[in-house]
């Protein structure tokens, strides 16, 4: 585990953490809109399981306190949340955002922070749940998709939606588009999540 501590000037806004896995291209979008007072909140920690993932350059571009826990060095799933708990427990946070991080949580994880955890899913759910939902409605043919931000419980993808934007499939669409339309509209939906939930 590496970890990167800096401090941060902004004590009156709400306190953020966002968990990657990626390219942290959501996380991009929460920190510029903290930056540019879109949301009344600071993104005060980023986690990544993957000591790869390009996001965490995010973090480093905006001197945000950042920890890589890997989870290949744990011995379970439950070590691994753990390790992720101190962290977060940490900080006197007001939201923690799931952006792309590809690990299923626990039941006891998800419970402690019941109410207090958000995901972004690329699907209207509950249509197409699970880690290949662009795919799933592409091949089925499905003439509209989107996003959905919602409350993480410990049934996967089914907490309680808070918000969700949809797109039209265009015929000429390939997956690669598709994709790439969905990640723009993302970024706008999880924005509007966090102000309305703080």
């Amino acid at each position: 585990m590496a970890i990167n501590q800096s401090s941060s000037n902004q004590v009156t806004k709400k306190k953020i953490a966002v968990l990657i896995s990626g390219t942290g291209s959501n996380l991009k979008a929460i920190i510029e809109a903290s930056v540019n007072d879109k949301i009344n909140a600071e993104v005060a920690l980023v986690i990544s399981n993957n000591p790869d993932a390009f996001g965490i350059n995010h973090a480093k571009d905006h001197n945000i306190p950042y920890a890589i826990i890997n989870h290949k060095n744990f011995k379970d799933r439950r070590e691994f949340e753990i390790e992720i708990e101190k962290q977060l427990d940490q900080k006197d946070l007001d939201l923690i955002c799931l952006a792309g991080f590809m690990r299923i949580l626990t039941a006891d994880f998800t419970r402690k922070y019941h109410g207090k955890m958000i995901n972004i899913h690329p699907s209207l759910l509950p249509e197409f749940k699970g880690a290949n939902a662009i795919e799933d409605a592409f091949n089925a043919g499905a003439v509209e998709t989107g996003c959905t931000v919602h409350y993480v419980i410990p049934e996967i993808d089914s907490g309680d939606i808070i918000i969700q934007k949809a797109i039209a499939i265009d015929k000429n669409d390939d997956l690669a588009l598709l994709k790439n339309k969905i990640h723009q509209i993302e970024h706008i939906a999880y924005i509007e999540a966090i102000k309305k939930i703080l």
